[in-house]
């Protein structure tokens, strides 16, 4: 089996719930705030390793009570942290989230997580079959240098270029398989794309990233992901669920492709079980604590 290493942010996400998003200007009353641990990067880590994969983070936290909090929460769900530094000099990272009618704004301070380097990353001993595995809370000449390790070794790597910003040739030219909602996609192809678009529009968008054996994946919420595999499309239709909180659903669906990817899964069979993964976390509150276990989705499988 493989192993799948996660370099990423780590934050502690502060949640606001309320009936619905406030306006511009607007001030509305919340129903509760609640603190769990996320980041991207770190959800990403905890969904691979609930759901089996001997799973590695590379990250930094500050020395504040959030790290301390969150290197405890991580550790107790089996992510290696060997590689995440604490960094006196700057808070831990923190994403402030406002949810109502089960969507979400979200506003992230990277704190320490800005501070992960090309250093942090080439100390990984990568090997063929591990998945390597990134996204854009971290800089990206961070990124950079973890994939072309990553590719000197053998191993797969996968991007989730989120938030959207732009990114060069370099770095694409690097991934192998590359993760992304319809709002990454149109600002990398410079598309006007809606969820609700036909499929063939992201088809014809995402063929723009296509080079080679490169995967490109685009998630769809609620009606599923759409991935291009060796030029062909292929559509996993979303499940009907009752969405509570789409705060990692995103996250959970990197997490889970990775895992079964390390464990010699073939592509599409491992983007049907992280569709299936993913709607589990949403109907749940928070982003890491709503990752599912393997048991879990081997159940919803099962129906």
């Amino acid at each position: 089996m493989g192993r799948v290493f996660v370099a990423g942010s780590i934050n502690m996400d502060v949640v606001a719930t309320a009936d619905r998003h406030p306006k511009v200007g607007e001030t509305v009353a919340g129903q509760a705030v609640h603190y769990f641990p996320g980041g991207k990067g770190a959800n990403q880590a905890v969904a691979s390793a609930k759901l089996g994969a001997p799973t590695t983070l590379i990250g930094r936290l500050g020395s504040d009570a959030f790290g301390q909090q969150l290197r405890t929460f991580f550790a107790a769900q089996a992510v290696d942290l060997a590689h995440v530094k604490d960094t006196a000099e700057v808070h831990t990272g923190m994403a402030i989230i406002t949810v109502a009618d089960a969507d979400n704004t979200i506003v992230v301070v990277p704190g320490a997580n800005a501070l992960v380097s090309s250093e942090d990353v080439t100390a990984i001993v990568l090997a063929k079959g591990d998945i390597a595995v990134s996204q854009f809370e971290i800089p990206q000449a961070t990124i950079h240098a973890f994939f072309r390790r990553a590719r000197a070794a053998g191993a797969t790597t996968i991007l989730n270029p989120a938030p959207a910003i732009p990114f060069g040739k370099d770095l694409l030219d690097l991934v192998d398989i590359l993760i992304l909602n319809e709002t990454e996609l149109g600002l990398l192809t410079h598309t006007e794309l809606r969820d609700s678009d036909d499929p063939a529009r992201f088809v014809a968008a995402a063929s723009g990233l296509q080079d080679g054996d490169r995967i490109i994946c685009v998630t769809l919420g609620k009606r599923g992901v759409l991935a291009l595999i060796d030029g062909q499309a292929t559509v996993i239709a979303g499940r009907a669920v009752k969405a509570v909180d789409t705060t990692g659903a995103g996250d959970c669906f990197v997490g889970a492709l990775a895992s079964q990817l390390a464990n010699g899964t073939a592509i599409r069979r491992a983007l049907e079980y992280a569709n299936a993964a993913a709607s589990i976390c949403v109907q749940r509150m928070g982003a890491a604590p709503s990752m599912p276990t393997a048991a879990e989705v081997a159940a919803l499988l099962s129906t």
